[in-house]
């Protein structure tokens, strides 16, 4: 399954959700996303299908090992692009926004590249 920014989205989701909850069903999701009981049930199945996520017999689901890499590259590009952002004077809402939109674009050389300055920054 060839994912798109969308199944990323959703992958990043799950992760944060996870690490904040412990446990994750599709209903937390539509909250945390704004989107539809149904919208979510939609990708939840397309999520399953793939290979990224397991969904239990009640409900919770859990990333597998190939969607728990997606989510944590995804949610990775997420806060160093947005710490980036900032560390150039955008305010952090703008930043979060802008990075939100970035990481899914972003090439692997690129986002290496910055991730490498970040971290000589901070030394």
């Amino acid at each position: 399954m060839n994912l798109q920014e969308s199944g990323e989205m959703y992958l990043e989701t799950i992760l944060i959700l996870s690490n904040e909850k412990g446990t994750v069903r599709s209903i937390d999701i539509a909250g945390y996303m704004g989107f539809s009981k149904p919208s979510v049930s939609r990708a939840v199945g397309l999520l399953k299908n793939g290979g990224y996520i397991i969904v239990d017999s009640d409900g919770f689901i859990t990333l597998t090992d190939v969607g728990y890499e997606v989510a944590s590259k995804i949610y990775e590009r997420h806060t160093m692009l947005t710490d980036f952002l900032v560390h150039l004077g955008v305010d952090k809402e703008t930043a979060v926004n802008d990075a939100c939109k970035m990481e899914h674009d972003i090439s692997d050389k690129t986002f290496e590249a910055i991730k490498k300055h970040i971290i000589e920054f901070q030394s």
